[in-house]
C-alpha cells in the first residue's frame, strides 16, 4: 500500500503536494493529518454512530438524497477537480459525477427495501431476519474513480445506518476533501464521515483501532493482502475490490465491426485505467485477421488530447511513473513475440501520455498476457476454438469481469452464466458496475460485493431473531 506522492515537510507537519498529469506541472498542496488525528476522528465518528443508527429510514434519505443533489450542482467544479488531479477528461468527470448521484438516489429509494426485515418459518413463535448497522467502516480508495469509488460504498453505508473515515489516495487530496464537504453539506453529521489525509504505512494502526468495525479497499492484489491481514489479525469484515485482466471472447460468429467497437469501449474505460477494462481479447483463430482489422480502427478512434476540452477521448495516465510501467510492459511483450499493430511508443511532449496501443499474437510469457496493463494497451490473444478460449480466459489469477462477443444470445448466455469465472460476465457490452446489480470479484480479483442489496447487506450484522411467548418449553439442545 505504498503512496503515490512524497510527502514534503512544512514544518511540523507533512503535505501532500499533487501534480498535473497532463503538464507534469505542480498543482495544490495539501496538509497531511496525523494517526492521532485519524484515531481520534473515528473514536468521534463512532460517538456520531450511536446517534445516527436510531435516524429513520427518511431521515437518512433525505441526506443522501440532497448529497445528490449537490452532486449535480456541482458537476463541472468536480470534473475539472478530477481532470487536474489524475487527468481525467472533463466528459468522464462529469459523467462520473452523474453516476454518484444517481447512486445516491438509488440507494435513498430502496435501502429500506433491501434492509426490510425478512421473516422466517422455523416451526413456532416468530422467526424474522433483521439487518443492523455494524458501526465505523474506514474506506481505503483508489485514485482511478476518485468521487465514484467513494460513492459507490458510501451511499449504502450511511443508509444502512454506518458512518466513515475516509483514506483516499495520495494523488487526489482534494477529491478526497470535495466529497467530504459535499456530504457534510448535505446533512452528514460532520463527525459522521471525515476524510484522512494520511500515509499508507498507517493504514494497518488505524484498521487496528477499536472504533473502526470493519474496511473496504478497491485496490492492488498487494494492497488487499495488506488489508486482509490487517483486519483478520483483529477479525474485523473487509471487502476487497482488486485488480482485474477481464476476458471478452469473440467468437467466430461475431459482427466484426461491433465487436471490435465494444471491445475497444471496453479497453478504454477511463484511459485504460479501470479494473473492469476489458484487456485480454480471446478471438477464435478462423475470425482473427479481420478482427484485428477491425479493432486497430476502433482504437484508432480514440486520439490523445487536452483532457480539460470538450470531446477529448484519451487523456494522459495518472502519472509518468504509471506511463513508463505501462510501455515497459508493451516492449517487453513484443520483445518477447507479440505484434505492435498500432500505437506502442512515448509521445515527446511534457506529461503522462501514452496513446491507444494494439498487441497481437499475445501468448503466455509476454507481460500483455499474464500481468494487469493499467492503461489504453489491448492484447488479442488466439484460441483454437469456443472451449479454448473459455480455458484461456479462465486461465488467469483475476477474476472481476469478462465477456462475450457473439450473435447467438443463447451460446452467450451459457458461456457468460456457467463458464468464465468471473464476478460479472456480459454478452455483447462491456462491463460496469451498476446500483441495481452486485459488483466485484472472484481469485485475486477480491471478494465482497458492493451495489445492490448484496453490498449494502456487507455492513451489517444479519441477524436471527425468534420470538416465542413464555411457557412453551424450550428445543432441542442440538446446536
Amino acid at each position: 500500500m505504498s503512496d503515490q506522492l512524497e510527502m514534503t515537510r512544512s514544518g511540523k507537519r507533512a503535505s501532500l503536494q499533487t501534480t498535473n498529469p497532463a503538464t507534469g506541472q505542480p498543482g495544490k498542496s495539501y496538509p497531511t493529518h496525523s494517526l492521532d488525528e485519524a484515531r481520534a476522528a473515528a473514536e468521534a465518528a463512532h460517538r456520531a454512530f450511536l446517534s445516527w443508527r436510531r435516524t429513520s429510514f427518511d431521515e437518512r434519505a433525505a441526506i443522501v438524497r440532497k448529497a445528490g443533489e449537490l452532486l449535480r450542482a456541482r458537476k463541472d467544479e468536480y470534473a475539472r477537480l478530477m481532470t487536474e488531479e489524475m487527468g481525467k477528461t472533463l466528459d468522464d468527470g462529469r459523467a462520473e459525477v452523474e453516476k454518484c448521484a444517481a447512486n445516491c438516489d438509488w440507494f435513498a429509494d430502496h435501502a429500506h427495501e433491501y434492509l426490510a426485515d425478512e421473516p422466517a418459518d422455523i416451526g413456532g413463535g416468530e422467526a424474522f431476519v433483521t439487518f443492523n448497522p455494524i458501526g465505523i467502516v474506514l474506506a481505503v480508495m483508489p485514485w482511478n474513480f476518485p468521487f465514484w469509488q467513494v460513492f459507490r460504498f458510501i451511499a449504502p453505508a450511511l443508509m444502512a445506518g454506518n458512518g466513515a473515515i475516509l483514506k483516499h489516495a495520495s494523488n487526489v487530496p482534494g477529491s478526497a476533501l470535495a466529497i467530504e464537504q459535499v456530504l457534510h453539506d448535505a446533512g452528514v453529521p460532520n463527525d459522521l464521515f471525515r476524510t484522512m489525509l494520511l500515509p499508507s504505512s498507517e493504514v494497518e494502526a488505524l484498521i487496528k483501532d477499536d472504533h473502526i468495525a470493519a474496511v473496504t479497499l478497491t485496490g492492488s492484489v498487494a494492497a488487499g493482502k495488506a488489508v486482509a491481514t490487517a483486519a483478520g489479525s483483529v477479525l474485523k469484515k473487509c471487502v476487497l475490490e482488486l485488480g482485474g485482466s477481464d476476458a471478452y471472447l469473440v467468437l467466430e460468429d461475431a459482427d466484426m465491426a461491433a465487436a471490435a467497437k465494444v471491445a475497444a469501449t471496453a479497453r478504454m474505460v477511463n484511459g485504460g485505467q479501470s479494473c473492469i477494462a476489458g484487456k485480454r481479447f480471446i478471438v477464435v483463430r478462423s475470425i482473427i485477421e479481420p478482427f484485428e482489422e477491425a479493432m486497430v480502427e476502433a482504437m484508432r478512434t480514440y486520439a490523445m488530447g487536452d483532457p480539460a476540452q470538450e470531446g477529448t477521448k484519451l487523456g494522459p495516465m495518472q502519472s509518468i511513473k504509471a506511463r513508463d510501467e505501462i510501455h515497459e510492459q508493451v516492449k517487453q511483450s513484443v520483445a518477447n513475440g507479440a505484434r505492435l499493430l498500432l500505437g506502442g511508443e512515448v509521445p515527446d511532449r511534457p506529461g503522462a501520455w501514452y496513446p491507444a496501443t494494439v498487441l497481437s499474437n499475445v501468448k503466455q510469457g509476454q507481460p500483455a498476457h499474464d500481468e494487469e496493463v493499467f492503461g489504453p494497451v489491448a492484447a488479442i490473444i488466439a484460441a483454437n476454438d469456443e472451449a479454448d478460449a473459455i480455458r484461456t480466459a479462465n486461465a488467469s489469477e483475476f477474476g472481476l469481469g469478462s465477456g462475450v462477443l457473439t450473435a447467438d444470445l443463447d451460446r452467450g448466455r451459457r458461456i457468460a452464466a456457467t463458464e468464465l469465472e468471473a464476478g460479472m460476465s456480459f454478452v455483447n457490452e462491456n462491463v460496469r458496475s451498476d446500483p441495481r446489480t452486485p459488483f466485484g470479484g472472484v481469485k485475486h480479483s477480491g471478494y465482497g460485493r458492493e451495489c445492490a442489496a448484496f453490498g449494502i447487506r456487507e455492513f451489517t450484522n444479519i441477524k436471527t431473531v425468534h420470538v416465542k411467548p413464555m411457557g412453551h418449553g424450550g428445543t432441542s439442545g442440538i446446536e
